[in-house]
Parts: structure tokens; sequence; C-alpha cells
């Protein structure tokens, strides 16, 4: 009898353990990287890869809801900046431990400081709090309290730890044990990189369970969008995070429900005249570049709703400026994208000389308008742009010659030799606040793309630009910063150093399988949530 129920139960557990495999295999994310990650340092990420690494693994003080675009407590929970922003003070969440079982206390948030603010280590992250000379100093005023203290005062000095992961200070796997959601187990350079579940996570939901949902996520290695998209219709992968037009609209029709359209994102597509005095040009086309009407007269001349439904399949919009309407608060909405206005655009340049002659543009000393326009080779997009866009310029007697580069030419002549005329290339916006884009509006930068690394303000708006931008950052309220950034998207408008022309929506793919997800304009755009999404079981007699 006894040898009948061991015989029993060995059945019941033979046919039980391939059912809980399965299960498991169920319960897993798959979603594909372009490349390996560069580090799984959280202080030392640069690339793509490894920012989506440090977003699944990492808690953070504060994060950006990338939903509601609020700040939310995660690890503190609550905040005071001080001082006119030299200084915020945390009070931290109390029973808290790192993957390995580490308790977590503000020794370890002045361990990452000192990490991230080390000068050896050259942190892109840390980076971002230097804000003048002297040191960044962590005072700990007890086990869950504590003030860092700035050289100068930071705007915006909240939005900057939500890229900051907490390490703890005393685990034995360093920056492998890990406060977020899931924690790395396994990788294969070059194939993939497993994450499992974090067992330690604090967050429940509101029922009482545990999160994540999820027991493990799986990230491929691959840079091929079309083998991506068809390991996606196979069911072998579960999202995409960034489609281009084309892909989107072959889903849509095949799986109208899996092809997700948040809208309009944080990237753009722009086109820019090269003014660099260093400039191997002629003196002519140097003072066509430079002429706000010459400017202004072709982005008249663009027919940017033809971009849209041609070279974007409509999932795009007309452009307005250097930020997106979908960045809510620092959108400047009195403004409206260039109108497409050919004859006006003929007007503006006939009050600087310019005249048609039997169909050709010509300057005020006889000199006809040519020049040509880079953009990186490969790109189907951008080519067919440059295409559209010769169309239009032609109405007006423009000739345009669109040349397309490897791009790593392409950086060189941009950055390097400064021999090209104009350029076409894309903007993408990361952080939602204007101090993100400080490196490219200061005239000093070396990426303010269309005369980069001034000593001092070649144009009076540029100085312009200058003042307002360092205003925003030095002022602590809101509106007031608001106000000077807005100014700024103001001049940008009127002088149109950048001719935006479309920003693309935000296009992604998301399997039937996953519940919870919810795409938004905000990178990470599908996972952002990653916590809370959940995998339905397969149908009957998948695999």
């Amino acid at each position: 009898m006894n040898r009948r129920v061991a015989l029993t139960l060995f059945t019941l557990l033979a046919l039980l353990l391939p059912v809980r495999a399965t299960a498991q295999a169920q319960n897993e994310l798959r979603f594909c990287l372009r490349s390996d990650p560069k580090t799984f340092q959280p202080h030392l990420v640069d690339d793509d890869a490894s920012e989506t690494i440090r977003y699944l693994t990492g808690g953070v003080l504060i994060r950006v809801n990338r939903q509601t675009q609020a700040f939310e407590p995660e690890l503190a929970v609550s905040w005071k900046v001080l001082e006119g922003g030299r200084k915020i003070s945390f009070r931290l969440r109390p029973n808290l431990v790192f993957s390995d079982g580490t308790p977590f206390s503000s020794e370890d948030v002045a361990h990452t400081m000192r990490v991230l603010m080390d000068p050896a280590a050259h942190s892109p992250t840390g980076d971002s709090f230097r804000s003048g000379e002297g040191e960044v100093r962590t005072q700990v005023s007890g086990k869950h309290a504590l003030t860092i203290s700035f050289p100068a005062p930071i705007a915006g000095l909240e939005r900057l730890f939500d890229q900051v992961a907490i390490v703890s200070a005393r685990s034995t796997q360093k920056e492998m044990a890990v406060l977020g959601p899931f924690q790395v187990a396994e990788h294969k350079p070059g194939v993939s990189v497993l994450l499992r579940r974090n067992p330690q996570y604090w967050k429940r939901d509101s029922a009482g369970w545990r999160l994540p949902y999820l027991d493990s996520i799986r990230l491929d290695i691959q840079q091929n969008r079309e083998i991506e998209m068809l390991r996606f219709r196979r069911g072998e992968i579960h999202l995409v995070n960034n489609l281009d037009p084309e892909l989107f609209d072959r889903l849509a029709a095949e799986a109208p429900g899996m092809a997700r359209d948040a809208g309009p994102s944080m990237e753009s597509e722009q086109m820019w005249f090269n003014q660099a005095a260093a400039a191997p040009l002629p003196a002519h086309k140097l003072a066509w570049f430079r002429s706000r009407n010459f400017r202004r007269a072709v982005s008249e001349a663009i027919n940017r709703q033809d971009l849209v439904r041609v070279a974007f399949r409509s999932r795009a919009a007309p452009a307005t400026g250097p930020v997106s309407a979908a960045n809510q608060f620092w959108f400047n909405r009195a403004l409206k994208p260039h109108p497409y206005d050919p004859q006006a655009a003929l007007r503006r340049l006939a009050t600087e000389g310019f005249r048609l002659d039997s169909g050709v543009l010509r300057d005020a000393q006889g000199n006809a308008v040519e020049f040509s326009l880079v953009t990186n080779a490969g790109n189907k997009v951008r080519e067919r742009m440059g295409a559209m866009i010769q169309q239009d310029l032609a109405q007006i007697g423009i000739k345009l010659n669109v040349v397309t580069l490897d791009f790593g030419s392409l950086i060189e002549r941009m950055t390097r030799t400064f021999d090209y005329e104009a350029c076409l290339l894309g903007l993408v916006n990361v952080d939602l606040d204007p101090n993100g884009q400080m490196n490219v509006w200061l005239s000093s930068s070396s990426n303010h793309q269309w005369n980069p690394n001034q000593k001092t303000p070649a144009t009076p708006w540029e100085a312009e630009i200058d003042r307002l931008m360092q205003a925003q950052a030095s002022a602590l309220d809101a509106r007031k910063r608001k106000t000077h950034f807005d100014r700024v998207q103001q001049i940008v408008w009127e002088e149109a150093p950048f001719i935006y022309l479309v920003t693309k929506h935000s296009l992604s793919a998301v399997s039937d399988r996953v519940a919870n997800a919810a795409p938004v304009v905000l990178r990470p755009q599908t996972y952002w949530n990653a916590e809370r999404l959940q995998l339905t079981a397969l149908p009957s007699g998948s695999r």
C-alpha cells in the first residue's frame, strides 16, 4: 500500500513540475535592448541599455511619474528644498532593506552621493549636481534623515534624484544589491540580461499584495528592428518600446489592439544652417544663413503637414519649437508652428534684396540661392523628408541638394570641421526641465549647434537667451522660471536658429498578454510601471 502511494506521489510530482516551469516562463516579461549594457554601476550610466537596467533595478528617493509628470515620493517619504536650491533635506522610509537583506538607512544615501561626486569616477549622473566650485556635502542627522548641500543653487533640484539609484554602503554585493523591483540575475554578453523579482521590494498594491507581479524580465540584445518586430508578432517578446511609423502601421493593420500611439512625444526633427565663424563657406552663403529673414522664409516655405502625412504616415505633428506640447508644464502654449506660406516667404526674402529671376532665387549680388542639406544615411524617414523639403524650396526658387553621410562622418563635420551648409537631424529631450537644454542654448556650449563654442554671444538675441537660461537656472520659484523659459521659446520661434519641422508620436507595441500597460510619451514608454505589469496565461494549446 505504501509503495502504491509513493508511486502515485511520484507521478503527481512528475506531472506538476513541468506545469510549474511553464507557469514561471509565462510570468516572464520579454523585450529587447538595442545593445549590451555598458555598465551595471548606476553612477556610470550613459547609454540607453544601462539606463533600462538602472530604471528597473534601482531604488530612488524621488521618482518623476512618467504619466502625470509629477514628483512622487519613493525611498524618501518627504523632502524640502532649502536656501534657494542650495540644500535639500530628506526623511526616508523606515524598515526597508536591499535585495540581499541589508538594511537601508541615510548612510546609504550619503555613500551614494560620495560615489557620484568623486571626481575620479567621472559620473555622468554626478555631473548634473555640479552647480559651482566647491564640494557637495551630506549631513546625516538620523537613521532616516539627512541634508545634502551644494556649493551653488540648483533650480529644479528634485528632478535630478530620479536618476540616482541608491547603493548600499555595507552590502558585500555592492551595486548588485538593489532597492528597485528587480535585480540582475544573469548577463550573457551580446545575448541577454535576465532580471529576477526582488523579494525584498517594499511596495504593495491596494489589496496588500507585494509587488512586482512579474517573476522575471528577460532583455534580449537585438539591434535589428525588423527582427524585433517579427519576434513580437510570433509572441516571443511582449513589448517594443519605440516603433517607426511604417512598422507601426503594419502592426496596426494586423493587430490594432497591440499598436499603441500615445500622441506627440519628446522627440522632434529639425534642420539648421551652419553659422560658425570657422565654417569653410563662401561669405555670401554665411550672410544668408545669418539672416533671420532668410531662415524664417525657408521655414515658411516648408509644408509641415505634408511631412506629417507622407514621411510620418500621420504619426507626427507639426513642431513649434524646442519643447513639445507633451511637456505639460514647460511648453509655451502661446506659440504655434510656423505657417506654410510660400508667398509670405518670398515677401520676407524681398526685404533682404532677394528676387526671383526666371524661377531662380537670387540674392542682392546676383548669386543663385543653392545649398546642401546633410543627414544620416540609412534613415528612410529623413531621406524622405529631405526629398520633400527639396520640392518645397524649389517652389520659391531655391535649389536644395540632399546629401546623406554615415553617422561618424556627419558628426565629424558638425563638431570638428564645420564643413557643411545645413543639417537635418532629430533631437530627443529626455529631461522635462529646461536645465536639460542648457548645453544647447548657452552660446558658449559645444552643442550650440548652429554656431558652437562662442567666446561671447555673436548676436543680441543669443546674449538674451544666455541671460534668460541662467536666470531660470538660478530661480527657485517654478512660475518665475517658466516666465524666463517661455521667453526663450519665443525668441527661438522668432529667430529660427533651428527650423523645427515635426514632433514624432510616441509609437509602441504591447502584447495582448500584458495587463496594466499604459504607454506614455516619456522614456521608458512601455515599462515605466514595470512593477505593476502582469502577464496573462497563454491560451490553451499555445507555446
